[in-house]
């Protein structure tokens, strides 16, 4: 039996949409005629609503996929029900039940209906490799081939709760600096479209010489209001040539390395990355997954492809028999403290112990740099709002001040 997602007409009229199970589309068909539907739209369940209108070569615009909020209430859940003892299956039908949201069900159900048919949950998953990544996957996998899948997923509950807890801070602290940001431009291209033209007129009358301030301001002005336009389509066509020169991977890897060397800015993405590679290698250790695969997992995930190129490097060192501190240390990107405590822990035989000490401080020192970083930029943008509301005023007062004093 395997779950379809539908799309139907009630008596009234107006379109339903839902997931049921069943043999075949032509009994989904039957059992909706049954309940007074009219179907309109059947297939296989994480496909209909999730699948976009293509092109005439068939290319998908997006695929299946959840937030990070979703995921992470759903791995808790599932960990919930199998650590109680309840079947897999009926673990993920009773979830699935439980969600309002059509794209949670439909693929949760699709999921249980590959497990009927045999599958394990995670080739079950790997349907839908947007949803559920490769770490995810490989640490169900491991979970399942010994036998502790409770365990395993409350550990990657645990995880993923984290990484939203972790999110949601970040996009908490980033509003007020937002806000801060477009009104300064909102305030900036306000007085420059609308105030200074009319004070433009005035100077013009007495035909008076202006200082270079206020010649600078007002061509600045003239360029906003008459060719603005311009301005928008160069930044647009700034950024596709950077997205574009980006997509190439050399340039990609070499933009990378350079990131990492910016004062402020490398010290946050070696932590972040450092941060991410601490915890998702960790949390396979611990589900028993051999380190050499680990590695290659934990080296995915990394959004720095500089740095995902040098862990790849140390995974193959650590494949011909090098210690994991000494292969990672040759890279130079990863903090001493943490090549101490991978030592410490390689020595004493709790590598997977330490990892997740690891982890958890560098995520602690990730969180107090974004503050400390976080409470840095609020003051500046509220200084560079100042400057630029504080330069038009002087453009615009110091010829009024030179017109008194003439006369």
């Amino acid at each position: 039996m395997a779950a379809f997602s539908y799309k139907a007409l009630d008596a009234s009229g107006k379109q339903q949409k839902g997931v049921l199970d069943a043999d075949s589309a032509r009994q989904v068909r039957q059992q909706l005629r049954d309940q007074g539907l009219m179907p309109l739209e059947i297939a296989p369940a994480g496909q209909s609503d999730e699948k976009q209108k293509t092109g005439s070569v068939g290319f998908s615009f997006r695929r299946p996929s959840l937030t990070t909020a979703d995921l992470a209430l759903i791995t808790r859940q599932m960990a919930t029900l199998v650590a109680a003892g309840i079947p897999l299956e009926e673990a993920l039908g009773t979830i699935a039940k439980q969600s309002e949201k059509a794209r949670v069900n439909g693929i949760l159900l699709a999921v249980r209906s590959k497990v009927l048919e045999g599958y394990t949950l995670a080739d079950a998953m790997a349907e839908f490799p947007s949803v559920f990544n490769n770490l995810y996957r490989s640490t169900i996998s491991a979970g399942e081939s010994a036998g502790f899948l409770d365990l395993v997923m409350e550990k990657l509950a645990d995880y993923t709760e984290a990484s939203q807890a972790s999110r949601q801070k970040v996009q908490m602290a980033m509003i007020y600096p937002a806000i801060l940001f477009f009104m300064a431009i909102g305030v900036v291209t306000l007085l420059m479209v609308f105030v200074v033209p009319d004070v433009v007129k005035v100077f013009n009358t007495q035909g008076q010489t202006l200082p270079w301030i206020t010649q600078v301001l007002i061509a600045t002005s003239d360029f906003i209001v008459n060719k603005g336009w311009l301005l928008i389509i160069g930044i647009v066509l700034l950024v596709f040539a950077i997205k574009s020169a980006l997509s190439k991977p050399e340039i990609q890897i070499k933009w990378h390395r350079q990131i990492l060397s910016l004062p402020l800015i490398g010290r946050l993405s070696r932590g972040t990355n450092t941060a991410q590679f601490a915890s998702t290698l960790s949390i396979l250790t611990a589900s028993g997954v051999p380190l050499v695969d680990a590695l290659k997992i934990a080296g995915q995930v990394l959004a720095n492809h500089w740095l995902r190129r040098r862990v790849n490097q140390a995974t193959q060192q650590v494949q011909e028999g090098t210690s994991l501190n000494r292969a990672l240390a040759e890279g130079g990107y990863f903090p001493p403290m943490m090549l101490h405590m991978i030592a410490s822990g390689e020595q004493s035989g709790e590598l997977d112990k330490m990892l997740e000490r690891i982890s958890t401080a560098q995520q602690r020192d990730l969180e107090g740099l974004i503050a400390v970083m976080l409470g840095i930029l609020e003051p500046l943008m509220l200084l560079l709002m100042g400057v630029c509301v504080f330069v038009i005023v002087v453009a615009i007062l110091l010829p009024i001040v030179n017109l008194n004093s003439i006369v």
